[in-house]
C-alpha cells in the first residue's frame, strides 16, 4: 500500500500542475498533494497498534467555473487516508452552485445551492486544505476529526450576506441548512462497531456572524449549530435500539492577525441529548464545554512557529469523570470523561508551494477518541498520551 501511495503521488506531482493552465479564463482548477508521517503513543487515535505510520496522506483537487456574471459552479473532491481518524478514501468535499444575488459597494449577497461548504467556524472553510488550515492536527474539542465528513459541509442551502462600514467594519452573516450522509465506516467511528443499525442525520442548521471593527486586526464572531440525528437498530440481531440524538453547539471565537504575530481562540458549549439506543427509556443530556488558545509567531518569511492550549469536558458537571466511571461501573474509566492538548509545532515553506510542517502533542484524557457514543477502554487503556506528525505539502 505504501508503494502504490508513493507512486500515486509521483504521478500526481508530474500531471497535475499542467491541468492548472485553464482552457478558458472564466475555468479554475487547483490541488493539493500531503504526505507525512504520524506517530501515537498511548492511544488508537490513528491505529490499533500505535505504530509508525503513513497514514497521513490527503489528495484533493477543487476547480471553479464561472457561468456569467452572477453565476459560478465550483466543488472539491479529495482522498483522505488518516487511520482511525476518519473514514479512508474519496469524497466530495463540497459541489455547489454559487449565485451572487445582489453586489454594491457596501453590500454582498450569496446563495449557494447543492453540497455548500461550512463556514460559521473559524477554521471549518480551511480544515479541508492542509496548507490553509493553522496545523496538521486541528484543536480536536472543536474540530472533532471523527465528524470531519459531517462538520465539513452538508447537502441543502446556504446563504451569506456581508456588509461593509466605513465607521463600523465589515459584518459576515451566514446560514445554512442541510443534511449530511453517513456511511458505514463513519457509523462505526460514532458509534461502534457493536451497533449494527443504520444512523442517519435528519437536519443540520446553522447560524454565524462575523464582525471586524474598522481599521482592526482582530475578527470576532459567533456560531450556533442545531442537528438530529436518528438511529434504526438491526432486528435482525443488535445490541441497542432505535434512539434519537440531538447536538446543540455554541462558539464564541477571536482572530487576531498582526505583521508577525498571530492570536486565535474559541470557546463553546453543547448539549447532546439521547433519547432511547440504551435502551427504550433511556434519557440523557450531558453538558459539554472546552475552549483552546492559538498562537502562531512568524519568525521570517520561511518559518513559522506554534503554541496552543485546549481543554473539552463531555460533561460540565463531571469534568473528572467520576460520574461516568461509577455510572459504567468501571467499564470506562474516568480519563473518557474530558480531553486537553498542549502543542508546539513549525512550518518551513521550502518554495512558494511546497512546504513543511511538524508539531508535537501531548494528551491527557480520550474525550476526543473514536468511536464516540461507545468507547473502546481496552485498547485506549492509558490515561496520558502523546503524538508527533510531520507532513509535507505541496499544491498548485
Amino acid at each position: 500500500m505504501f508503494i502504490k501511495r508513493s507512486l500515486l503521488l509521483t504521478i500526481m506531482c508530474y500531471l497535475l500542475p499542467s491541468v492548472t493552465i485553464a482552457a478558458e479564463q472564466n475555468f479554475q482548477l487547483h490541488g493539493f498533494i500531503s504526505q507525512g508521517l504520524i506517530d501515537v503513543d498511548g492511544s488508537n487515535f490513528v491505529n490499533d497498534n500505535e505504530s509508525l505510520s503513513a497514514e497521513l496522506t490527503e489528495l484533493g483537487l477543487n476547480g471553479s467555473y464561472q457561468l456569467n456574471s452572477t453565476l459560478r459552479l465550483t466543488g472539491q473532491i479529495v482522498y483522505l487516508d488518516g487511520g482511525n481518524r476518519y473514514a479512508k478514501g474519496s469524497r466530495v468535499d463540497y459541489a455547489l452552485l454559487d449565485w451572487s444575488v445582489y453586489d454594491s459597494s457596501s453590500w454582498q449577497a450569496n446563495v449557494y445551492l447543492g453540497r455548500f461548504k461550512n463556514n460559521h467556524w473559524l477554521y471549518s472553510s480551511s480544515r479541508d486544505v492542509p496548507f490553509a488550515r493553522p496545523s496538521i492536527i486541528l484543536p480536536q474539542s472543536v474540530y472533532f476529526d471523527g465528524f470531519r465528513d459531517i462538520a465539513v459541509g452538508g447537502d441543502g442551502v446556504a446563504l451569506k450576506l456581508s456588509h461593509s462600514h466605513d465607521d463600523f467594519g465589515d459584518f459576515d452573516f451566514n446560514f445554512s441548512y442541510g443534511t449530511s450522509k453517513i456511511s458505514d465506516e463513519q457509523a462505526d467511528m460514532i458509534l461502534s462497531e457493536l451497533a449494527r443499525g443504520k444512523i442517519k442525520q435528519d437536519y443540520d442548521a446553522q447560524a454565524s456572524m462575523y464582525w471586524q471593527p474598522a481599521f482592526s486586526s482582530w475578527r470576532f464572531g459567533i456560531s450556533l449549530l442545531d442537528s438530529v440525528f436518528s438511529y434504526q437498530a438491526n432486528d435482525d440481531f443488535d445490541l441497542f435500539f432505535d434512539g434519537d440524538f440531538s447536538f446543540q453547539f455554541y462558539t464564541l471565537n477571536t482572530l487576531y492577525e498582526g505583521e508577525n504575530w498571530e492570536f486565535s481562540g474559541e470557546i463553546y458549549h453543547e448539549k447532546f441529548s439521547t433519547k432511547g439506543f440504551y435502551n427504550t427509556e433511556y434519557e440523557g443530556s450531558p453538558i459539554g464545554q472546552g475552549a483552546y488558545i492559538q498562537s502562531r509567531y512568524k519568525v521570517n518569511d520561511k518559518l513559522t512557529l506554534l503554541a496552543r492550549y485546549e481543554r473539552f469536558y463531555l460533561d460540565k458537571n463531571d469534568k473528572t469523570g467520576t460520574k461516568l466511571e461509577e455510572s459504567t461501573g468501571g467499564a470506562i474509566p474516568a480519563y473518557f470523561a474530558y480531553h486537553r492538548d498542549t502543542t508546539i509545532g513549525l512550518s518551513y515553506d521550502l518554495s512558494s508551494n511546497l512546504s513543511l510542517r511538524m508539531e508535537y502533542h501531548w494528551f491527557q484524557g480520550a474525550g476526543r477518541l473514536t468511536p464516540v457514543v461507545i468507547p473502546s477502554p481496552q485498547i485506549n487503556d492509558s490515561k496520558n498520551w502523546q503524538l508527533w506528525a510531520a507532513q509535507l505539502m505541496y499544491w498548485f
